[in-house]
């Protein structure tokens, strides 16, 4: 068995001077891959598991053993090579799910068993089949089997919040006198509210017996938006511990964002009086390793590790900006480990222009700063963003400011399995002259990618492909490393294999820019 104080180490230390240190369980590996077009391999998972380590998350509940031999496998691989967290299995309160999951959990030692059964009416009746005293048996029996193989044990009342309060305060009091050392309370369709919830753990943790290192626990979902809203309000009301997940995903419209709800802490320490242990530099790195993962981005506008998170555009907030970052961000991006972008568009005013034309090198005077600035104007107003390429292209001309000039891009692929995406390239090089190539990848984008690599003689892998259609254009954004640098490009075309080509084109031309401008500073004499 545990040692009873190593729960209530992790969920109720003091951090400060009246602050509550609450847990973190990350369920991005179980719920999160439950959601349709999120599952992983093996491979996969470790990765994200890894990824949660380095964040110091409490607890990683790395699937349900029980539910394929494959999920058991991905469980065993976790708790095998993975250490720092508590490793966490979900299980039914089936004597098969507990073994599968003790199985699964052997190499670790120190694990959890999730324990969960529903107590809510319907499904009790409707899914169970159970009345209210063969649930509460159930509960007893089950943790009682469990009890020496684990070295902690979680219990969840599944749809709890539609169970009724006094069954629901009987079923965690069984739980907790058999021998539960986490008593969780889940929202498992997203049905509450902020306030309800609130006083929900005030009436739990006053009503319930339990020793002094039971800890309660919340796991919202997101079904009315409110996920992240209610985990605060349950924290506010006494619970020791969030269920989450990277990016918010999971069953239906997902779970609790574990990047909101622990920069929520962080951020209005001075209001919940906790926080947590989780090390926010790397959210930003998660989220996007999640993402490749699972071949889902999160949303650009997404709190905390959105793409516009940090990005600022009208030209109000971009000369608050530059002269406070506090005018309008409350969190700095380096907390989450993502950059800062002041977002040249039609929004854009003369602060923000001058900034970024000082930061490529231009000293532009007040006269000359006046007509440049019309013509971005104009130039924003046919485009999303204007690039750093688009500025020096504006002021020095284009063939100044683009070392690759596009003259044609072929592709040719099919639905044979023989068809292999072949694209053609012929590109114009300032120096070199034009130049060719034929390159071949999985799909299109990668054959393309392979062709401008091979031209330009560099080791480069396509990373992201971020495509958005715009009335008739097709608005394309490609992420490659190159010689081991990360570099961006787009464009936007009516033709999408025009876009890609330009796109790349673009990438391609940050990186001469870049690779130059580096070149240049380090052959300029030592004052």
């Amino acid at each position: 068995m545990p040692q009873q104080d190593d729960i209530s180490d992790i969920a109720e230390s003091d951090v400060g001077a009246g602050m509550r240190r609450i847990a973190i369980f990350d369920t991005t590996l179980r719920d999160g891959e439950q959601a349709p077009g999120f599952s992983m391999s093996t491979a996969h998972k470790l990765g994200i598991a890894r990824a949660l380590a380095d964040l110091r998350v409490d607890v990683m509940e790395a699937g349900f053993a029980a539910a394929s031999p494959g999920d058991a496998e991905a469980v065993a691989e976790v708790a095998a090579q993975v250490t720092g967290p508590v490793i966490c299995s979900l299980a039914r309160t089936r004597e098969g799910d507990i073994e599968a999951a003790h199985r699964a959990l052997e190499a670790s030692n120190n694990n959890r068993l999730h324990l969960f059964i529903g107590t809510s009416p319907l499904h009790r009746e409707a899914k169970l089949k159970l009345n209210r005293d063969q649930v509460l048996r159930e509960i007893e029996r089950s943790i009682g089997s469990a009890r020496g193989k684990f070295n902690q044990i979680e219990f969840s009342a599944e749809d709890a919040i539609r169970t009724e309060r006094d069954f629901l305060i009987e079923a965690l009091q069984v739980a907790a006198d058999a021998g539960a050392d986490v008593l969780n309370v889940p929202d498992t369709v997203g049905y509450t509210s902020p306030e309800e919830m609130y006083e929900l753990f005030r009436d739990l943790t006053a009503n319930i017996r339990r020793a002094g290192h039971v800890v309660f626990s919340t796991h919202c979902h997101d079904d009315l938006g409110m996920a992240v809203a209610n985990s605060l309000a349950a924290v506010r009301g006494g619970a020791g511990q969030i269920e989450c997940s990277i990016n918010g995903i999971g069953e239906r419209a997902g779970n609790c964002a574990l990047e909101e709800v622990v920069m929520a802490l962080k951020t209005r320490a001075d209001h919940y009086r906790a926080d947590t242990g989780i090390r926010t530099q790397g959210l930003y790195a998660a989220s996007g390793l999640l993402a490749e993962s699972t071949g889902n981005a999160p949303p650009r506008n997404k709190a905390v590790v959105g793409r516009n998170a940090f990005a600022h555009e009208a030209g109000i907030h971009q000369h608050g900006m530059l002269a406070n970052r506090e005018t309008y961000e409350i969190m700095k991006p380096d907390d989450v480990g993502m950059p800062s972008t002041l977002v040249l568009g039609k929004h854009s005013g003369k602060h923000a222009l001058r900034a970024r034309l000082d930061a490529l090198g231009y000293d532009i005077g007040d006269n000359r700063m006046a007509a440049i600035f019309s013509d971005f104007k104009t130039l924003a107003d046919t485009k999303r963003e204007v690039t750093d390429n688009d500025l020096v292209a504006m002021i020095e001309g284009d063939d100044v400011a683009n070392v690759w000039h596009l003259v044609r891009a072929e592709l040719r692929t099919g639905t044979k399995a023989t068809a292999n995406p072949t694209a053609k390239l012929v590109v114009d090089h300032r120096t070199r002259g034009r130049l060719s190539a034929i390159g071949h990848g999985t799909g299109p984008f990668e054959a393309l990618s392979d062709a401008f690599c091979i031209v330009a003689e560099v080791e480069g892998t396509l990373d992201s492909i971020d495509a958005h259609q715009l009335a008739r254009e097709m608005d394309i954004e490609v992420g490659l490393t190159v010689t081991g640098q990360k570099i961006l490009g787009r464009s936007q075309h009516t033709d999408v294999i025009v876009a890609a080509a330009e796109a790349l084109l673009a990438a391609f031309n940050n990186h001469a820019r870049k690779t130059n401008a580096a070149r240049q500073s380090e052959a300029e004499p030592v004052s």
